[in-house]
């Protein structure tokens, strides 16, 4: 009994889409990762040259600037010079993706088109996405919510559409999806020979006739005429699709038997549709007989009738070509891709190609231009188009190389086609690694999606091409006579500029087949290639180690960093060719500490950098106004520190520290009053120019030199009360306070800075208890109640948000205390969308809300307002405010969506010592919002589960905890040693000054990640414990050469071409975890592949017994397919050596102790067997237990006969039972024994498998196996002898099956389960809970080839009950973007028939959404389940701590 929950998202983008989406005229991103739909618009800024390779977060560089004007005597040795200044002046445009919502499927996307409905409820254009294995759900955006709503859902897995029953399985297929350019129907092409036609209603002009003008540009843009909702319950009219039918390829056309792929073309009246096939199944090893037999076909739909027509037949094509391309105007027609060349074809039939390699002769006949010298491969290389003018298209190949395709161009007609590569000084090596898909985003603009490396937005600029047309004109004026011919194709130029853009006529004279000319356009040099933008990928994982962080070279730096760093790290090899890389994960951020010193006494600190007083004779006031952002007090450094202490007599009061670039020191002098008591809130208003001290019972005033200038008591003349303060918050030019009596006091800095109180005119504002409240500056009119310009006033965009006890929001925009503008009663709730109607019912749960707290979130690119909740455990609510129109009625306009969190906080579990010591509540330690921290603007959690909510551009908010123990206080601190840092107290009494880990991003995964690039492609990674050092294993491609000793034929030998296929060359690089660089590196033979690196417990003397930590590393030695695969085994030791100067990590290095030649087969995995220090190896066919000896040899002592490709070994530590994986006949459980030695068969698994991965999975007295299959279905087996149907255990039970969609195991880790605290109170109904906890757990940590990481839990029997009863209700209750069922998705469809028992595994994505819902709604579906909404919280939380050393 398991529970499958993913830790990380995927990461690799499998499918891309560009369209209108979320308004008519928005230009959206849809991005497809497996199954995870990501929503993203556009923004174009402008950024500094010289910064556009640093780190992915960009940094405004005016902050920099800012800081050398403010500072410009300190920092002056800094510069580099003059010639800096002119480098920081230029200036480029970028493109930068923005995320909108993101939605995790129960689905594996398949494909995405764009679909121009009649009517949307956006006005934008809907979204057609295809799920294996044969689904379609038709989406578009709903503003109202806002958020994906489902048209409609069409489901094509019937078995009566599949044909005769020896057909392939619907998941063996290749199943894709397209659609016609007009949106007149879409094709979903599913099994072998089928095509669904889904129909759209369009409007009878655009059904009889197509207006080609809007074509030009591709898809019509979006009409603007008025939109009409289209819901599921609308009558036939108003659905935007016909009845659906499935056509039979046969049908079309007899010969039609192999079809290769088809797609719909631009510029035709009917929907019609090119595609390729063959009466023969095309294979290279068959070219001698047959070769040529694709045949091209263009089809016209008649969607009424239901019928065809042929209307283009083009044959004798080359077998390799796999894809059809169409090509809007201004060429047309459709691009044939193959393996070796490139055919155009256009309407009228007549074919122009080019061959990019010397095989392109020798595997067709057909008729190519030979450009054989580029040595292109064309395997999964993607197109798409540069320009619309002339309808050049960019080629990127599979090894991420770019290249120009252009056409030569008679009038209408192609007359030619031409290839060249991009030069690497334009960026054509900038691609790592090949991509998945391709989507315009525009002008110039590409977003280029992959699988294997990082996701990139890729701008170009073409200099050449307008120079060259003014230089023309100058030019032509020495050309005497043929100025006047000259002349006249310039107004041609001109005249067809109105219709094709900038310079039609350049491709048209360009020369059939030359590589260069004098044209602009055509010049290799005129594309320049730069990245805008890019998405992290860490897939595909290709393994993992888990390992200690880096050892501190000195004492100090250790000190520093003792308590804030972990445990241990994972460190996972990902990414393919080029992108190969190291990717540190770990679970908690691990702050950068600048400095660390003692400070038991603090409780409270708060940083400023307040302005020093202006003199006489400057205008303050102009200041005022125009010195704002991050130009005004935000740009300085930090001068002053106040800091709230608590000493040992119980005394409480506030000291003031100076700032200075090395550290602190307190500042005397001063008319600050120490004594003066506590201090609740800091801060500064009147634009820098005041410091405002918050007392308990009085608001203190200062001038930038702490000159005293005005003191607020909290006294109430008409009661002679006088309530305490609690709790403040600042606004520039507010601030507001809450006081113990349950009243809000708000003040305001008038022009001479002094603070007076605003009057209180709504009586609601008296009578009301207020429990929480804060200030907010609305920069983006998130909450303006009146569209405003831009030069509005300073301080007219501040509004006020306040938590009523009765559990209702109130917003007010300052300074009209009169009414609130807004009032939403049901915010103690939590529900899914908040808005002022929001009503529950009287006996509804409610959430015990401490806190409230407005902020902006988001990066230098992006960032936006969110309402941030937190309750009495601190698992915070987050909520995002939308306007559904435009009216000035916020009432009506404004809503707030709750945003996916997943995080909870952690349990109370502080000492007694800081029990008795910390009797206040969270007032004490309020959430902290920093608007600048490394780039970041952020808000800080302290308390007993310290965290940050952290937002790129391009993710959702993500709650981040900070490594390390609770927080008291902490405060943003920028100086010239901290630049954009943060310092914070802990409960231990330690201050620590730190910054974000650089080159860390912590929001893409929800984890602490960095990504260290190794430049080649890497296979396998081992930790080396002793010497705290990884292996990793890498390979680069190096040209293949026929063996000339072991080859027997003679003709092979002969054989001498230039274009040679390529084979991996290994290498073994030992890299220190200090810096992650190469320390040594090993280089293997050509043809060696390194397939497996683990680090052994060997014992290395038979006479002493001692035992080593080595490196066991299994290759595979292949030269050729008729040669035989061989292999080896090195056993490595990491030994200690002289460091090379100024490098003293590099005093390490690999020492070769054992080396042992395999003659039959590879080396596929490795593992420890037993207790006596033996290792065992699969070498081909047999699987070997193997002794090191002294003499360098490696003993076999016992073996076991395997079938026919073993792909994994797991052993259960020193205990000999083992689990054995094979590609084809499934898993082999087997034991082995020292006394004697041998290898015994335990039992099998029923039915055959192709295992990817497998590992045992413990479960108290239970021994399970777990095994993925390449469908990516998950087995769950279990040994049981005593069971009737094991057959004395001979036959492993299969207890269930489950689908993990996409997501393909690539490896399985075996780890000790750690808990976590419970907030439930000891009972005598959970003690034995309690005692069966302390029994060592494990769980299994699984990598994927889609990037995500996930973890398979063990339950116990009532654990299961509970979860699996909750998952079910929760399926039911939330809601499930595009029409998807998470029960049907992970139904193992290949599961077979002989299952014993029905239990499934519990879906830990389906719990994780257990917060999305309200509180209201939570007690109700916990009260089904049996249990209260704290238990289920416990169960929660213990499914994902069980990693808490990471």
């Amino acid at each position: 009994m398991q529970c499958y929950t993913e830790l990380t998202p995927p990461t690799a983008v499998t499918h891309s889409l560009s369209l209108p989406f979320l308004s008519a005229d928005s230009t959206n991103l849809i991005v497809a990762k497996t199954s995870l739909l990501q929503i993203f618009t556009t923004k174009t800024i402008s950024i500094e040259l010289e910064r556009q390779f640093d780190d992915g977060r960009q940094v405004p560089r005016e902050d920099a600037a800012s800081d050398t004007r403010l500072n410009d005597d300190e920092l002056e040795a800094s510069f580099l010079g003059t010639d800096s200044i002119l480098l920081r002046a230029q200036r480029s445009n970028q493109v930068k993706l923005i995320l909108v919502a993101e939605y995790t499927l129960s689905g594996t996307i398949i494909s995405l088109v764009r679909v121009k409905t009649l009517s949307s409820k956006s006005g934008g254009e809907a979204l057609l996405v295809g799920f294996k294995d044969a689904k379609l759900s038709l989406v578009e955006w709903d503003p109202e919510r806002p958020g994906l709503s489902t048209i409609s859902i069409h489901y094509y897995e019937q078995d009566e559409l599949q044909g005769s029953p020896w057909t392939p399985k619907l998941g063996d297929t290749v199943n894709y999806l397209t659609v016609d350019p007009g949106s007149r129907c879409a094709a979903l092409k599913f099994g072998t020979r089928n095509l669904a036609i889904l129909p759209f209603k369009q409007g009878d002009e655009d059904v009889n006739m197509d207006d080609l003008d809007e074509e030009l540009d591709g898809p019509r843009p979006a009409d603007k005429a008025t939109v009409k909702a289209t819901t599921n319950g609308n009558n036939a009219e108003d659905i935007p699709y016909g009845s659906s039918f499935v056509l039979r390829l046969s049908a079309l056309d007899p010969n039609l038997i192999h079809p290769v792929h088809l797609s719909f073309l631009y510029e035709y009246r009917e929907p019609t549709f090119g595609i390729l096939s063959s009466t023969l199944a095309p294979s290279s090893s068959l070219l001698y007989e047959r070769k040529d037999h694709l045949t091209y076909m263009v089809f016209t739909l008649d969607l009424r009738q239901r019928a065809s027509t042929t209307i283009l037949s083009v044959s004798g094509l080359p077998y390799d070509l796999f894809k059809v391309i169409p090509l809007p105007i201004p060429v047309g027609g459709a691009l044939l891709v193959g393996a070796n060349e490139l055919i155009h074809i256009d309407q009228a039939g007549k074919a122009n190609g080019v061959g990019v390699n010397m095989f392109a002769k020798q595997c067709t006949s057909f008729g190519l231009v030979d450009q054989s010298d580029l040595e292109m491969r064309l395997e999964g290389c993607k197109i798409e188009q540069l320009s619309i003018d002339n309808g050049e298209m960019l080629l990127i190949l599979h090894s991420g190389e770019l290249a120009i395709l252009s056409f030569h161009m008679d009038g209408r007609s192609v007359s030619g086609l031409n290839v060249r590569r991009v030069s690497p000084d334009a960026g054509g090596a900038i691609i790592r690694a090949g991509i998945s898909s391709a989507s315009s985003l525009g002008s110039n603009t590409l977003f280029l999606g992959s699988e294997h490396s990082d996701s990139v937005v890729l701008g170009w600029s073409r200099k050449s091409s307008q120079l060259s047309r003014k230089r023309s004109r100058i030019d032509l004026a020495d050309m005497g006579d043929t100025f006047l011919d000259d002349e006249d194709g310039e107004e041609d130029d001109d005249a067809d500029d109105d219709l094709y853009g900038d310079s039609p006529l350049v491709a048209q004279t360009t020369s059939i087949g030359a590589p260069h000319s004098d044209s602009a356009n055509s010049k290799a040099g005129d594309y320049n290639f730069i990245i805008h933008d890019s998405l992290v990928n860490i897939a595909p994982i290709i393994d993992v180690a888990i390992g200690k962080g880096a050892s501190h070279s000195d004492s100090e730096e250790s000190f520093n960093f003792e308590g804030v760093t972990g445990e241990l790290q994972l460190v996972a090899a990902v990414g393919r060719d080029k992108a190969g890389s190291l990717a540190i994960i770990q679970r908690e951020l691990q702050p950068k500490i600048i400095g660390r010193f003692e400070f038991p006494e603090a409780r409270g600190i708060w940083t400023m950098s307040a302005k020093r007083p202006t003199p006489k004779g400057l205008q303050a006031d102009k200041e005022k106004t125009t010195m704002s952002g991050d130009f005004g007090a935000d740009a300085q450094y930090d001068r002053l520190m106040i800091v709230s202490k608590a000493l040992d007599d119980a005394t409480e009061i506030s000291d003031v520290y100076a700032l200075t670039s090395a550290g602190f020191e307190a500042l005397t002098g001063t008319e600050f009053e120490p004594a003066a008591g506590s201090t609740i809130e800091a801060g500064t208003l009147g634009n820098g120019m005041r410091v405002i001290q918050v007392l308990k019972s009085e608001v203190r005033s200062y001038d930038g030199d702490l000159g005293l200038a005005q003191i607020l008591p909290m006294y109430d003349d008409d009661t002679g009360a006088e309530p305490k303060i609690i709790s403040a918050s600042f606004a520039d030019p507010f601030v507001l306070l809450l006081r113990d009596d349950s009243s809000i006091f708000i003040a305001q800095c008038d022009d001479n800075n002094e603070l007076e109180e605003i009057e209180r005119e709504d009586n609601s504002l008296l009578s009301t208890r207020w429990l929480t409240g804060c200030l907010y500056m609305d920069t983006t009119g998130a909450f303006a109640t009146i569209r405003r310009d831009k030069g509005q006033k300073i301080g007219h965009n501040i509004v006020m948000f306040l938590l009523s006890a009765g559990g209702a929001l109130h917003i007010y925009a300052l300074p009209d205390l009169s009414n609130a503008v807004y009032i939403a009663e049901g915010l103690c709730f939590v529900p899914p969308v908040l808005s002022a109607d929001y009503a529950a019912r009287r006996s509804a749960a409610r959430e015990t809300l401490a806190e409230i707290l407005v902020a902006d979130l988001g990066d230098s690119v992006s960032k936006s307002p969110y309402l941030i909740l937190r309750p009495s455990n601190d698992d915070l609510t987050i909520y995002e405010p939308f306007r559904i129109n435009h009216s000035d009625n916020l009432s009506k306009t404004l809503h707030f969506l709750k945003i996916h969190n997943p995080h909870l906080a952690e349990n109370p579990d502080v000492s007694a010592q800081e029990t008795v010591d910390n009797t206040q509540d969270t007032r004490d330690k309020p959430m902290r919002a920093i608007s600048n921290l490394c780039g970041y603007s952020t808000v800080f959690l302290p308390g007993g589960s310290p965290s940050f909510i952290i937002k790129s551009s391009k993710t959702v908010p993500k709650v981040i905890s900070l490594q390390g123990v609770g927080v008291r206080s902490m405060s943003s601190f920028h100086t010239e040693g901290c630049d954009r840092g943060f310092i914070y107290a802990d409960i231990n009494g330690i201050a620590r000054v730190s910054q974000l880990p650089p080159d860390t991003s912590f929001a893409e995964i929800g984890m602490s990640l960095k990504k260290v690039e190794l430049g080649h492609a890497v296979h396998s990674i081992a930790y080396h414990s002793p010497m705290e050092t990884y292996v990793v294993g890498i390979s680069t491609k190096v040209d293949f050469v026929l063996p000339k000793d072991e080859d027997p034929r003679r003709e092979g030998q002969r054989e001498e071409i230039s274009f040679k296929p390529t084979i991996e060359q290994s290498f073994l690089k030992l890299i220190s975890p200090k810096n992650w660089s190469t320390i040594d590196t090993v280089e293997l033979d050509p043809c060696e592949i390194i397939m497996c690196i683990k680090t052994l417990d060997l014992e290395v003397s038979e006479t002493t017994n001692e035992r080593r930590q080595l490196i066991t590393v299994g290759t595979a030695i292949t030269k050729g397919e008729d040669l035989a695969t061989k292999g080896r085994v090195y056993v490595f030791d990491v030994v200690i050596v002289v460091p090379e100067p100024d490098r003293p990590e590099t005093n390490k290095k690999l020492k070769l102790i054992a080396r042992e030649e395999i003659p039959r087969g590879a080396v596929t995995s490795v593992s420890e067997i037993g207790t006596q220090g033996f290792m065992l190896i699969a070498q081909g066919q047999k699987c070997m237990v193997r002794g090191l000896k002294e003499d360098g040899t490696l003993l076999p002592v016992a073996f076991m006969d395997m079938n026919c490709y073993v792909t994994s070994i797991k052993e259960l530590r020193g205990t000999g039972l083992c689990v054995m994986a094979d590609a084809v006949k499934g898993v082999w459980f087997s034991g082995y024994t020292e006394e004697p030695y041998k290898m015994l068969l335990f039992g099998k698994s029923a039915t055959n498998m192709e295992v990817v991965a497998a590992d045992l999975l413990p479960d108290g007295k239970d021994l399970y196996i777990i095994a993925a299959d390449a469908d990516c279905n998950l087995h769950v087996m279990q040994f049981d002898p005593e069971h009737p149907k094991s057959l004395q255990g001979h036959l492993l039970l299969h207890r269930t099956t489950f689908s993990l969609g996409g997501h393909m195991p690539t490896t399985m880790t075996l780890l000790p389960r750690t808990t976590s605290s419970s907030i439930i109170p000891a009972t005598p109904s959970n003690l034995d809970a309690e005692a069966n906890a302390t029994i060592p757990g494990y769980e299994l940590l699984f990598t994927s080839n889609t990037g995500s990481i996930s973890l398979l839990s063990t339950l116990s029997e009532s654990q299961y009950r509970k979860l699996s009863t909750l998952a079910n209700h929760l399926t039911n209750t939330l809601f499930h973007a595009c029409g998807l069922n998470p029960r049907e998705y992970r139904v193992g469809k290949d599961a077979p028939e002989s299952m014993v028992g029905s239990r499934t595994v519990v879906d830990g994505a389906v719990l994780m959404r257990w917060m999305e819902i309200g509180s209201q709604r939570r007690a109700e579906v916990a009260g089904r389940v049996g249990i209260d909404v704290e238990e289920v919280r416990d169960d929660l939380k213990a499914l994902t701590s069980g990693l808490g050393y990471l």
